[in-house]
């Protein structure tokens, strides 16, 4: 059966792919297939195509005339992936029959935020749990369970997360759980959208960003870029879904190893250990002409040795406007870093900076003034030491312990030192004055200090014909993250060998049938990748959200906690041992 170009690639289940198809009728250039903007845009009657990978290009945006969502306006517009709305998914009240259409439809992601959740109409009674009707069940994964296909399934109960397995022969009406998250349109587009549905979402930020006036429900309809491959040729051809073309889908009449067997990304992903090392041919590689990227051009043969986890160092550009630069650096990094002084917004900045190893000195930048004479005031230029965090008993009438910041004021022109409680409500500015001079390796500033933490590369790394972070006057060291790398080197000529990330390189390969010797004793290199805004966006988001810190208080004290009191100690009662620190008004830069 014949069917538009359009239908069959939306209904079409990816994990089914590759798929062959012909075309039965459409542009009638005979014997021509021409590119524009690099999409092929022609597609003549009888060529018989192998539809290899499928990804949304775009969206068609309409909106929703009626509550029940039945009918659309048809005004229709397309929206380009880094649309800059946010929006939230409206509930889709379509049931699914059993767990496997979910999976066939539903993408499951390998983060928290990808993935799925649903409630089942009816209890169910699974291992040694039994599922209420109309209890949350988050969909984390698909296992394999001694040859049968599983879900791996969890619920919540009072704060304790109970696992189970569900087979995919599990029947039942499934409905989508409420979803409280925002998305961007590119996060909706790649795993919020099943299969053969529609999107309906409500955006939250249009303002005046829409084409037309979409202020309520609207539906999103992706439009796909279709990856092929013709018959006798090496090249991956690509065009969109949206093609006035009818197709036929003979898969079952063609020998599918006729056509080039090109492999993603995720397909390498998908190898087991003793499947490598592999040599490959590049058919599509990355953009650029530095190493290790000039390994991937197309035609190279190269040799793929492993897959391995490798950590790199998130840092970013300090800039005051937007324009800041991200990289992730190896941990093999052989330049050096003095440190910087970091900027604190509020006393809560500082309680959250402390660290165990030294005191923090700083300089408040910001005045500061408390309604009551108890309450310890900042002028401009008070330099403070931040030792440690403790809590005080500070209303005797209520008797209530609130938060503060227990610091010591340094009083000129004596150097004496008199206790202080800054409220962690205090809504101030304070600038780090770093009296350290020492250059550092990355471990150590790593392993000697919390970050994020503010460095400036001292001295370059000799190592590198050129290196990315000298120029910049300032970095902030943010956190380490763990990535998946490709280990790879040249075929004919293996005398280096290169990671690759897999995630941030878009290439495809073709598997050659050549014997590659294992790893050979050859150092591993690396680079300081410099990432996009969006990838850095997604790195935040998904890879630590766990180590984000607790919310600020309020910046302002209530009405009740004004009543408060911050109790000081005079400085002639607070007098030590002359400290041995350097005091000034110069900053470190």
């Amino acid at each position: 059966m014949a069917s538009s170009l359009k239908n069959f690639i939306h209904s079409l289940d990816p994990k089914s792919l590759p798929r062959i198809l012909q075309i039965q009728s459409g542009f009638y250039d005979e014997g021509s297939i021409y590119e524009t903007f690099g999409h092929e845009s022609c597609l003549s009657t009888g060529d018989v195509i192998k539809v290899v990978a499928l990804k949304v290009k775009k969206l068609n945006a309409s909106k929703c005339e009626c509550e029940d969502h039945s009918l659309c306006s048809p005004t229709t517009v397309e929206l380009p992936l880094n649309f800059p709305g946010l929006c939230r998914l409206v509930v889709d009240r379509t049931p699914y029959v059993n767990v496997e259409e979910i999976l066939r439809k539903v993408c499951i992601g390998p983060t928290q935020l990808q993935h799925p959740c649903f409630y089942c109409s009816g209890d169910l009674e699974v291992e040694n749990i039994s599922i209420n009707q109309g209890e949350k069940i988050i969909f984390s994964s698909v296992e394999d369970n001694n040859g049968t296909l599983t879900v791996s399934c969890r619920v919540q109960r009072n704060d304790q997360r109970h696992a189970f397995l569900l087979p995919i022969s599990q029947k039942g009406d499934f409905y989508e759980s409420e979803d409280n998250q925002i998305y961007s349109l590119k996060e909706v587009a790649e795993w919020k959208i099943p299969k053969s549905r529609c999107r309906h979402v409500v955006f939250t930020n249009i303002c005046n960003k829409f084409p037309v006036d979409f202020d309520g429900c609207v539906v999103l309809s992706p439009i796909y870029e279709v990856q092929a491959v013709m018959k006798f040729q090496k090249e991956i051809v690509h065009f969109l879904s949206d093609l006035d073309v009818e197709v036929k889908d003979v898969t079952d009449c063609y020998n599918i190893n006729s056509f080039l067997q090109p492999l993603s990304m995720e397909d390498i992903l998908k190898r087991t250990s003793k499947d490598f090392p592999i040599v490959v041919a590049v058919i599509e590689g990355p953009s650029g002409n530095k190493q290790p990227y000039n390994l991937l051009c197309p035609g190279r043969e190269i040799v793929i040795y492993k897959k391995h986890q490798a950590i790199r160092i998130l840092a970013s550009e300090i800039k005051s406007d937007f324009q800041k630069r991200h990289f992730l650096i190896p941990t093999s990094y052989k330049g050096k870093f003095k440190r910087k002084p970091r900027e604190f917004p509020t006393a809560y900045d500082l309680e959250i900076a402390r660290s165990g190893k030294e005191e923090l000195h700083v300089i408040a930048t910001k005045a500061f003034q408390f309604p009551h004479e108890e309450q310890c005031s900042v002028s401009i230029g008070d330099q403070f030491l931040v030792p440690r965090c403790q809590t005080s008993e500070v209303d005797q009438k209520r008797k209530k312990v609130e938060n503060a910041l227990a610091c010591e004021q340094i009083l000129s022109p004596n150097k004496t030192y008199k206790k202080v409680f800054l409220p962690m409500c205090m809504e101030g500015s304070f600038v780090e004055i770093v009296h350290d001079k020492k250059q550092y390796e990355l471990l150590e500033v790593c392993k000697d200090f919390c970050m994020p933490c503010n460095v400036k590369v001292s001295i370059r790394d000799l190592s590198i014909q050129e290196d990315i972070l000298a120029g910049i006057q300032s970095l902030q060291l943010e956190e380490e993250i763990t990535d998946t790398y490709l280990l790879i080197s040249n075929f004919s000529n293996p005398t280096e060998i290169w990671e690759v990330p897999v995630h941030r390189v878009n290439m495809a390969v073709q598997l050659l049938s050549k014997d590659a010797e294992d790893i050979v004793p050859f150092p591993v290199n690396n680079i300081v990748e410099e990432i996009t805004e969006a990838q850095y966006c997604m790195i935040r988001r998904y890879e630590m959200q766990a180590k984000n810190p607790p919310p600020r208080p309020p910046k302002a004290p209530t009405i009740e906690e004004s009543n408060t009191s911050f109790p000081t100690i005079s400085a002639q009662n607070s007098l030590d041992t002359p400290r041995r620190i350097k005091v000034g008004r110069t900053l470190c830069f």
